[in-house]
């Protein structure tokens, strides 16, 4: 049984994928193969709702910022939405908020008014 809950749902801008749980080096294969997919689909714009994501480690952080990297290379982007405060401390030590937008808004789905 895996620690985290991945599921995909379609937003404004592109699909919005949300994590549940806790997410590391066990299951990061389950989130990679989660994005890939989104990302072979021909997604540019992908966001990532992390309000449920209670703990991630450097693995899942490097899983999301190639992911950012792909998006951005084709001209889209990544967006990291509602991290809890665990996470969100994580992202910023490691600074992926300086390379993929994080946002803490009420709606992992507000991308859909851009």
């Amino acid at each position: 049984m895996s620690l985290l809950e991945i599921s995909v749902a379609a937003g404004g801008s592109g699909p919005v994928v949300t994590l549940s749980g806790e997410a590391d080096v066990t299951n990061v294969a389950e989130l990679s193969e989660a994005l890939t997919a989104q990302l072979a689909s021909g997604a540019r714009h992908l966001t990532v709702d992390l309000s449920g994501l209670r703990f991630a480690d450097s693995s899942v952080i490097g899983a999301l910022v190639l992911a950012g990297r792909t998006l951005k290379d084709r001209g889209g982007g990544l967006e990291l939405a509602r991290p809890q405060p665990v996470v969100a401390r994580a992202l910023t030590l490691l600074g992926v908020d300086q390379a993929i937008e994080i946002r803490d808004g009420t709606s992992a789905r507000a991308d859909q008014d851009r």
